[in-house]
């Protein structure tokens, strides 16, 4: 038996706008319960189900939770057993991680057919799935779609960020079609398959496991600006009623788990609630950056945060670092040499980054662990400290991003072990010459122009 909902064979997904908003959605009319939750008994014979993304009693403002009316409920499935982890893993304890700065080339595309959860291989990560705290940070090279499998990810919400390739995202709360340079979120234990809608794709992977991703507050930024809330969109209901021989792969605890089921769980008819999937088109971020002198705190080009415990020290940070205009004046304008306590995974997406002149190509990766020195090589600090900064100059070829974690993030053995791992990453600093000369020293401070070209 098969029937795939009206709204598959469409012109395309449906979205709804706007971020952590209540929706309500049915693919069938009049399947959305009204004035209760838990009729006695639900339209079309569907069961409903609650899918709960936080604790019962978690503040309102914090609360996620979605009411689901499915035509089986998800408990309905063989017994799990464990497979082969492949490259994933959600334990960091081993090996030791080191100051030493890293740098990935990109992963190749397969050449055997390889889906979505046999390509993920896990770079590095911290704290635990099971305490809830820390993340996991994958990539992903794929040229095969999920048929006839399906996953969920008890661990933690997942930050999907593709670099090559769209992906459509058929999920039990509707379907996601996402490509460079978007993003998509699943909520923790959300069941989806991920289908490819070229010959390849790939990408990154943020494992967040503790709490959701939210908006950042503005502070004196306003009301406006960075990541707007309308340009978030979250799938309208969609559903599958098929019948046949399928998997159900689970991560739980750091682990790879299997289980028959005779059906598609993607058999959600009609939903409300606020936990569920969204995407983000990185292109409409706000981008705001200074006007007079300095290279601006990089917090300004925060997309999403995971908050800890420390008021105003988050888990995790998104941080993106889109085409925009440089207008400093007397400022060295890329970002400067730096010591952070967070630890910064960070990946290209297209084009080049404004701080390296070579070697970290889009798809690639580097690690800069807590108070491990790093910015911008020595080619680009010569350029940068020789060019005319009278003029505004437009960044356009570039899209760069940063997992940022409060937390030393330790690479896996995989990670350290992997040919595509840049073992003379270090020397792209060693032609910084030194510069120090007691003669050049200035006649007297420069004093700050009133306006441009006075």
């Amino acid at each position: 038996m098969s029937t795939v909902a009206a709204a598959a064979a469409g012109a395309g997904p449906r979205y709804h706008s706007g971020f952590g908003n209540h929706f309500a959605s049915e693919a069938l009319p009049g399947a959305l319960p009204q004035g209760r939750n838990s009729p006695q008994r639900c339209a079309y014979g569907l069961y409903a189900e609650q899918f709960s993304g936080s604790a019962f009693t978690a503040p309102r403002h914090a609360n996620r939770r979605s009411w689901l009316y499915r035509i089986r409920p998800a408990a309905v499935h063989d017994s799990f057993r464990r497979i082969d982890d492949g490259h994933i893993t959600g334990r960091f304890d081993e090996p030791a991680p080191s100051p030493n700065q890293l740098r990935w080339s990109p992963p190749p595309l397969p050449r055997e057919p390889t889906d979505f959860i046999a390509a993920l291989a896990t770079l590095g990560g911290n704290g635990s799935p099971e305490q809830q705290l820390g993340c996991g940070i994958h990539w992903y090279a794929a040229n095969r779609s999920m048929s006839e499998r399906f996953f969920y990810d008890a661990d933690g919400e997942l930050l999907l960020v593709p670099q090559q390739g769209a992906l459509r995202l058929a999920t039990e709360l509707g379907v996601i079609e996402v490509q460079p340079p978007e993003i998509a979120v699943l909520p923790r234990g959300l069941r989806f398959r991920v289908e490819l809608l070229e010959s390849a794709a790939r990408g990154y992977v943020c494992e967040n496991f503790g709490a959701p991703f939210r908006l950042p507050d503005l502070g004196p930024i306003g009301s406006n600006g960075l990541a707007n809330p309308r340009d978030f969109q979250t799938p309208v209901a969609w559903y599958e009623d098929r019948e046949g021989e399928f998997e159900l792969v689970a991560k739980f605890a750091g682990h790879l788990w299997s289980a028959r089921i005779d059906h598609s769980p993607l058999d959600v008819v009609a939903w409300h609630g606020n936990n569920a999937p969204y995407k983000y088109d990185l292109r409409r971020f706000n981008t705001l950056g200074s006007i007079s002198y300095d290279h601006p705190d990089p917090s300004i080009f925060l997309v999403l945060q995971s908050v800890s415990d420390t008021p105003g020290v988050d888990a995790i940070d998104f941080v993106v670092f889109p085409p925009r205009w440089l207008a400093m004046e007397d400022t060295f304008r890329p970002p400067w040499f730096h010591r952070n306590i967070a630890s910064e995974f960070m990946g290209l997406i297209e084009g080049v980054y404004d701080a390296k002149a070579e070697g970290f190509a889009a798809g690639g990766a580097s690690l800069h662990n807590c108070m491990s020195g790093h910015g911008p090589d020595a080619a680009t600090y010569e350029k940068a400290t020789a060019a005319d900064t009278s003029r505004p100059v437009q960044l356009t070829d570039t899209m760069a991003f940063m997992f940022e974690t409060r937390t030393v993030i330790r690479p896996t053995r995989y990670a350290l072990e992997t040919p595509l791992l840049q073992r003379d990453y270090a020397q792209v600093w060693r032609g910084l010459k030194k510069h120090f000369a007691l003669d050049a020293a200035p006649a007297a401070p420069a004093a700050p122009r009133g306006r441009r070209g006075a």
